[in-house]
């Protein structure tokens, strides 16, 4: 008998996993719960490589299509097992999609992409039932009143997904009410951290969903959605100093004495070695940028999800939070390695990931090996077969402006896709 490529693939998949014993990703079935449920071994295999799944959606509403797409991408991601390596399904699964306010007037189809998809959400809560999980929370510190803007709130409700109450008193930091403080092993700004609880209790698991769209940070992308699990007003990363020799006094301890020269001295050598857009004008100015680039990395330090996403069914330009198109775009972007994640979405958005401070500082700080997006480990997932080794030019890039550093003379919503000699920072 002859193996073909598919059958390989099962028979490595099922090696990998020890237990994962009649997995078939064909049509992506319904399975029959375990003891466990994991992320794909080959996923699990690759952590330095990131995935890319073409979706079927023909029109941006479209629910039961995108629905569908959520179920299948559970059912093929996600698979049941039994033994070590993997989750017990009693573990409480932490769910953080992303989630911003509208600050205009338009009807809401047009606003749709200022967030994680609704129902491709809610297919991903439904395909991880089926696994036998039944405790499930939603986290976000942002915009209570406005949480069912989308119909989250009815659809965890439906699903009996615990939600938090975003609300803190300054008391409420010192008896760690209903939060988990975290210490950062390398900090810069944040010596410790606070997040809604259950982040980083035991026996929990976090999933990323992040959306594909523009924000005044370039994009808000995976690393930028984990910053809605921690508590306001710790959550402002964007404000700059404001927000950091700024901080109400009773904030004060948990940010490192020497937070104000060390970094300045990260500012002024990237404006040394030449990085664009240092002399922007931007409100949201380069040093703001540098803030809540280390503001991310230290909170990345202390997070670490199970997988993450970027739905990218429909794509969205703009400001992220009413100004924006949203493009027809039917792509599931995903990974273990957030950073990576995000350069491609970054570049696949038209931008050039050399050009955006998070990842230069994240590479410096030791959490990302390389930010050349060209460089990446990336594979196509192909429903019922072994994902496909391809490189980043073989997918097509969709333009989406965001207002990141806006140069003098520059139209307010641009792409930062300025050339960058990837070559020179490899050192």
């Amino acid at each position: 008998m002859t193996l073909t490529r598919r059958d390989l693939f099962r028979a490595s998949a099922m090696a990998a996993a020890g237990s994962l014993a009649n997995l078939e990703l064909k049509a992506a079935p319904a399975r029959m719960p375990k003891t466990h449920f994991a992320v794909h071994p080959f996923i699990e295999s690759h952590p330095k490589a990131i995935f890319i799944k073409r979706t079927k959606v023909a029109e941006k509403m479209d629910e039961a299509a995108k629905l569908r797409e959520g179920i299948s991408f559970a059912r093929e991601v996600f698979v049941p097992t039994e033994g070590p390596g993997g989750i017990p399904v009693s573990h409480h699964v932490i769910l953080k999609p992303n989630f911003t306010s509208v600050r205009n007037q338009r009807p809401h189809v047009e606003n749709w992409g200022t967030g994680t998809d609704p129902q491709f959400y809610e297919g991903i809560i439904m395909g991880l039932k089926e696994l036998g999980i039944r405790k499930m929370s939603f986290l976000e510190a942002n915009n209570f009143h406005s949480w069912n803007y989308r119909g989250l709130s009815d659809i965890n409700d439906r699903h009996g997904v615990e939600m938090n109450e975003p609300e803190r008193r300054v008391r409420n930091f010192k008896e760690a009410f209903e939060m988990t403080w975290t210490k950062v092993p390398d900090p810069v700004i944040y010596k410790r951290i606070p997040h809604f609880a259950p982040v980083n209790e035991p026996d929990t698991w976090l999933l990323n969903i992040a959306k594909w769209k523009s924000h005044g940070m370039c994009m808000t992308l995976s690393a930028k959605n984990l910053q809605g699990l921690v508590v306001k007003p710790f959550v402002r990363f964007c404000p700059g100093w404001q927000m950091v020799t700024g901080v109400p006094d009773w904030m004060k301890e948990f940010i490192p004495s020497e937070v104000e020269p060390k970094v300045k001295g990260y500012f002024e050598n990237h404006k040394k070695l030449g990085y664009s857009r240092y002399d922007s004008p931007a409100d949201l100015a380069p040093i703001n940028q540098e803030i809540w680039a280390h503001k991310t990395c230290d909170n990345s330090q202390v997070l670490h999800p199970g997988l993450n996403i970027i739905e990218g069914i429909y794509g969205r330009d703009g400001d992220g939070f009413g100004v924006g198109h949203d493009y027809l775009t039917n792509l599931v972007m995903f990974g273990k390695d957030r950073f990576k994640l995000d350069m491609i979405g970054m570049y696949l958005g038209g931008h050039e990931p050399g050009n955006v401070n998070l990842f230069r500082i994240a590479k410096e700080r030791g959490l990302l090996d390389n930010f050349n997006p060209h460089e990446v480990e990336l594979y196509e997932w192909v429903e019922g077969q072994a994902p496909v080794r391809r490189k980043l030019t073989d997918f097509e890039r969709t333009p989406l402006k965001t207002y990141y550093l806006q140069r003098a003379g520059e139209p307010l919503f641009h792409l930062v896709n300025e050339p960058f000699d990837y070559d020179k920072v490899k050192v």
